[in-house]
């Protein structure tokens, strides 16, 4: 057996310093919606975008960023990424137009891209399997107390200064990250190979097509030239991808990988738990604030429920794997997810917080259960040479999860939206609940105001249901398709075979 690293735990908590700053950038990013509706002026559109930006960038750069990490250094990838990262939080502060900001966070979706599968693909060469999965509940713990402060701390800078200050947070985490990575985390690499730029490129426009149709389908309908050509253009790339990834040498995603069963159901269960959540948590932070009425800071504070519940379920979940397995671990960790989002399901304009805080807390037992089952089990299964471009698979496959649910579950909760509200109402009002409340203030309409409140929350329980319908679907890949590992054969194991013989 190699020898443990005898600082692998600081290592990690390195690792967990330089992924906050995607987790404060994410959470505070959430608060800052209305104020980017209301200050800079923003349409739904452009709020898809902001999020779609980076998440296509991030999901389009991964798997060669995690290609090149594993071929010239993973601690490089991770620092390359902490710099990007940060540089591009500090032109997040003077972007003045909703465009301006679209581009630098696809700025900063590249530099996550080397950022998130460096620390993964660090942590999997570190740790032991029979570790690994500790550690990445540790790992998940420290990024929810982040995510407890980030809204809070994001909170309080927009109730003081402009919209903009939130992405001030990025800027000192970056810098003690690169500082604590360079000093801390020994430098490895996989077998060198050559990027694979055609995948890269069929694979990012591929997810900008998809994406791009399914953001206009709702203002432009499903058979508009827009939206066909978008799904038009999605099926070429993509099919090119995946027939070029066959057929080259030295593919950025290895097709073999899905040969594992464990590797595939774990995968298919992170994009459905992925689809199920993003959209959803999009909507409840504007249901805070412009249903109920909550300020930033009191909205970031309404998510510690889940968060805290995550967090001690994480540990939970490692105790439920280790004893009963992961199939078990992470089909339960699903199904209450599922249940979660069936409470968020009969949601009601007069419940108020307090079926909102159930709901939270549910998920957040289901995703603190079923998070390190899943993504021990897929790291678990890469060989290690292929750790970088492996880790990229998983995050690649998450992003693509949470792309389609802020497109897809974006598009049903305006639809729901638009058909909740009366025949009378038109214009911007109809477009948005920020806008029908900004112009309710406008007129003194409170007519309008409940009106809009009522139908966002009615959008609300209808999007919720394919949340339930996504943890459900991703339990049964779950049970279906992940088997228990055998058991590793040693030297030892061998010899005393032989000598029982």
């Amino acid at each position: 057996m190699a020898e443990r690293n005898p600082r692998r735990w600081l290592i990690l908590g390195v690792l967990c310093l330089s992924l906050l700053v995607v987790v404060v950038d994410n959470m505070v990013l959430n608060i800052a919606i209305p104020s980017l509706i209301l200050d800079l002026g923003a349409s739904s559109a452009d709020i898809q975008w902001i999020i779609d930006a980076y998440i296509l960038v991030f999901a389009g750069l991964l798997l060669t960023a995690g290609s090149l990490s594993d071929r010239h250094g993973r601690r490089l990838g991770l620092v390359f990424g902490l710099i990007v990262f940060g540089g591009a939080s500090v032109l997040a502060t003077m972007c003045e137009t909703p465009g301006q900001l679209i581009a630098v966070r696809g700025l900063m979706g590249a530099g996550a891209a080397f950022l998130m599968p460096g620390t993964l693909s660090i942590l999997t060469t570190v740790f032991d399997e029979d570790e690994r999965k500790k550690a990445i509940a540790i790992w998940s713990s420290v990024l929810m107390l982040g995510a407890l402060g980030a809204p809070t701390l994001g909170g309080l800078l927009l109730e003081h200064f402009w919209w903009g200050s939130v992405f001030l947070l990025n800027i000192p985490i970056a810098i003690l990250g690169i500082v604590a990575a360079l000093l801390i985390i020994p430098e490895s690499k996989g077998p060198a190979s050559r990027p694979d730029l055609v995948g890269a490129v069929t694979s990012m426009l591929g997810m900008t097509a998809l994406i791009w149709g399914i953001i206009n389908a709702p203002e432009h309908g499903w058979n508009s030239a827009r939206t066909l050509g978008g799904f038009a253009v999605a099926a070429v790339a993509l099919t090119a991808f995946g027939l070029w990834e066959r057929r080259t040498a030295e593919p950025m995603l290895p097709l073999g990988l899905f040969r594992d069963r464990n590797f595939t159901g774990a995968s298919f269960s992170i994009v459905l738990l992925a689809f199920s959540t993003g959209g959803v948590v999009l909507a409840i932070t504007q249901y805070l604030q412009f249903v109920l009425g909550y300020e930033p800071l009191k909205a970031g504070t309404a998510f510690i429920p889940m968060l805290v519940t995550a967090m001690i379920f994480n540990g939970i979940g490692v105790v439920v794997d280790k004893r009963f397995g992961a199939r078990v671990a992470l089909s339960a960790g699903l199904l209450l997810m599922a249940a979660g989002f069936g409470v968020l399901a009969s949601l009601s304009p007069e419940d108020g917080y307090l079926k909102l805080a159930v709901a939270l807390v549910v998920i957040g037992m289901g995703s603190g259960t079923a998070g390190p089952a899943a993504y021990g089990t897929l790291l678990g299964a890469l060989p290690p040479e292929r750790a970088g471009v492996g880790s990229a698979v998983n995050d690649t496959v998450q992003q693509v999860g949470t792309a389609l649910s802020v497109a897809v579950l974006g598009a049903v909760l305006t639809s729901a939206y638009r058909s909740g509200l009366p025949d009378g109402i038109e214009g911007p009002a109809r477009e948005s609940i920020g806008d029908a409340l900004g112009a309710a203030m406008t007129t003194g309409d409170g007519t309008l105001a409940r009106l809009a409140q009522d139908a966002f929350v009615g959008a609300i329980s209808t999007t919720a249901l394919v949340g339930v319908a996504g943890g459900i679907l991703a339990s049964i890949v779950a049970a279906s398709l992940l088997r228990p590992k055998p058991p590793a054969v040693t030297p030892e194991s061998n010899v005393s075979t032989k000598v029982g013989a």
